[in-house]
């Protein structure tokens, strides 16, 4: 049983409440979008806790004003997770006798002006200066400035905030920096309450700042366990961290048919092995064109999507058009976290595409390109079960369901931090139990039976009633396609929840 705290601590900050209750943080997923020194942030927290006044407390490079701070509603996030979640798609192995047509792969893509703030107040002997506060939906904003940490969390318990023994250690850092604190208090009354969490809505600010970071270190003090931390970046390119180990998701991994139903449970277990072969790693588990996919788990992201999470003020927005890349990058960490996230520039990668080698196996892993077009992407397979009625049958085109069979669609794993874990074996699940996981090679594309290579061995027909012999389907069978005119993409759409950074800054 988790230990009953007065505070939860986010990845970016941490929430303090206005009781003496336990308060819990599950998840925690940012968008962030990044354009030279502009970067917009975006967070959604999932959180559990007493319905009393409680508030977050975020650090910033410097002090925001009323326009520089909204709300989203939540359908933009749940498009943007759905758009990076590792995906499972269905294949039917077409008739293998029907002539081949050529499939041409090359198609295949793989606000106004800021506030001032109308009040500046100092707290005597504190070191305190509320520099600007204003009302944003059911969040009450207050930034706040300090010059000594001890005083800031004085401050902070005079307000009546039970903040957790061990916090000034970890403030500490932030103040002798130079940051700013976001303080968004939520009023209860205008708040959701759903099976004991909290609805909140998401929180917008942008900022100018040389550097490109995310503060996770307040997160260390009275963490209740394991959490779950998404963050996704729309950038001119693909992103890493620089001062972590990164490792990307091991994918075109084919599925035996019974994971159609536990696909989040499978994945969780993928990703669980995946950090305990690279510890401490921040695993990637996408990088695309953001308005294109292949497979698509639904409508890709829209124009006015991207407006609202921020590229309605980005200055040279008009340059930007569509050339954005989607990369998502996936944590998951207790204490052992030291540092806050570094991000940097990485090159394209390509992988989780239907492409075969020469070998006849599918791409491996993650591999270098011009583009990126990299995704989680995981099979369940049917071999063909109708008649060869030719002398020559060609093997392993894959496309939709035969007739009389039922597609589900691309189903992407979402919520993953709430994903059971424990009930699935990665042995069981794969259609080929020895993948190179550990590697992050791909499984081998579903095997021909044995002696089934001429119209003498035929494949086992299907039961009466079973599927008749489908349409022809040149090409691998795939969700929707676009073309990739924007190469690595521009522009840097990251949300996250409090971005350290240097001093110099600059208001476009």
């Amino acid at each position: 049983m988790l230990p009953a705290i007065s505070a939860i601590f986010a990845f970016c900050g941490f929430y303090v409440a206005g009781s003496d209750k336990p308060m819990f943080n599950d998840a925690t997923q940012v968008v962030l979008m990044r354009d030279g020194t502009r970067t917009v942030l975006s967070m959604q927290n999932n959180y559990k806790g007493p319905p009393e006044a409680f508030a977050m407390i975020v650090p910033v490079p410097e002090v925001l004003h009323e326009g520089d701070v909204k709300t989203l509603a939540p359908g933009v996030f749940e498009h943007v997770e759905q758009m990076g979640a590792p995906r499972l798609v269905e294949y039917w192995e077409q008739d293998p006798c029907t002539p081949d047509i050529p499939y041409d792969t090359r198609s295949a893509s793989g606000g106004g002006p800021p506030g001032r703030p109308s009040l500046v107040q100092h707290s005597a002997g504190l070191g305190v200066t509320i520099e600007a506060q204003f009302t944003v939906a059911e969040y009450q904003i207050v930034i706040l400035s300090a010059k000594d940490s001890t005083g800031l969390e004085t401050w902070l318990k005079q307000e009546k905030y039970n903040v957790p023994e061990g916090a000034e250690p970890l403030l500490r850092p932030y103040v002798t920096g130079g940051s700013k604190f976001f303080v968004a208090k939520v009023d209860p009354t205008k708040v959701k309450f759903v099976d004991g969490r909290a609805a909140l809505s998401p929180l917008r600010f942008h900022y100018d700042s040389d550097r490109f970071e995310l503060p996770i270190r307040l997160g260390l003090a009275n963490s209740a366990g394991t959490q779950d931390l998404i963050v996704n970046i729309f950038a001119a390119s693909r992103y890493e961290v620089a001062n972590y180990p990164n490792a990307t998701i091991p994918t075109n991994l084919d599925l035996v048919d019974g994971m159609k139903d536990k696909f989040p449970a499978f994945y969780a277990a993928l990703f669980d092995r995946t950090t305990q072969l690279h510890p401490g790693a921040v695993i990637t588990e996408y990088a695309w064109a953001a308005t294109t996919c292949d497979p698509c788990p639904g409508p890709t992201l829209t124009q006015a999507e991207l407006q609202t999470l921020g590229l309605d003020v980005i200055p040279q927005r008009a340059n930007l058009g569509y050339g954005l890349t989607l990369t998502r990058l996936h944590a998951r960490y207790g204490k052992e976290i030291k540092d806050d996230l570094v991000f940097e520039v990485a090159s394209a990668i390509t992988g989780g595409r239907e492409v075969k080698t020469r070998a006849g196996q599918l791409e491996s892993g993650a591999q270098p390109a011009n583009a990126n077009n990299f995704q989680g992407r995981y099979v369940i397979r049917h071999l063909w079960q109708g008649p060869l009625t030719c002398n020559a049958p060609i093997r392993g085109r894959w496309g939709g369901p035969w007739a009389g069979e039922h597609s589900e669609g691309i189903k992407p794993a979402t919520g993953l931090a709430f994903a059971p874990r424990g009930t699935v074996q990665l042995a069981s699940a794969l259609a080929h139990p020895d993948s190179q996981i550990e590697s992050g090679s791909a499984a081998p594309v579903a095997q021909v039976p044995a002696g089934s290579g001429s119209a003498a061995a035929p494949v086992t027909p299907p039961a009466p009633g079973g599927p008749a012999a489908p349409a022809a389907r040149a090409r691998s069978g795939c969700g929707c396609q676009a073309d990739d005119r924007s190469g690595a993409g521009t522009v840097a759409m990251l949300v996250a929840v409090g971005l350290i950074a240097s001093r110099r800054r600059r208001r476009g």
